[in-house]
């Protein structure tokens, strides 16, 4: 039996502040998906929970760029601990 990337992985939403994580999965739609990939949030990219915000909102870095992203949006993207 194999594993998927959502047993092994969580939504970013979930990640918690001042934590490294890796992009394993993007869930949303096609126009998300490009969006973040020219944002250079890719399957495999690293990235740092800077800062959580209000109602799920987050602060990451991906090397010096930092990126405000809702809830939804952080909702869609799964990650795993770096």
């Amino acid at each position: 039996m194999s594993t998927t990337s959502q047993t092994s992985g969580f939504p970013l939403a979930m990640a918690s502040e001042d934590t490294a994580v890796r992009i394993i999965s993007l869930q949303g739609g096609a126009s998300l998906t490009k969006r973040l990939t020219e944002m250079g949030l890719n399957v495999g990219s690293e990235i740092w929970v800077r800062q959580r915000q209000g109602a799920g909102g987050l602060v990451i870095s991906r090397g010096e760029t930092r990126f405000a992203l809702g809830f939804g949006m952080a909702s869609k993207i799964l990650v795993c601990p770096v």
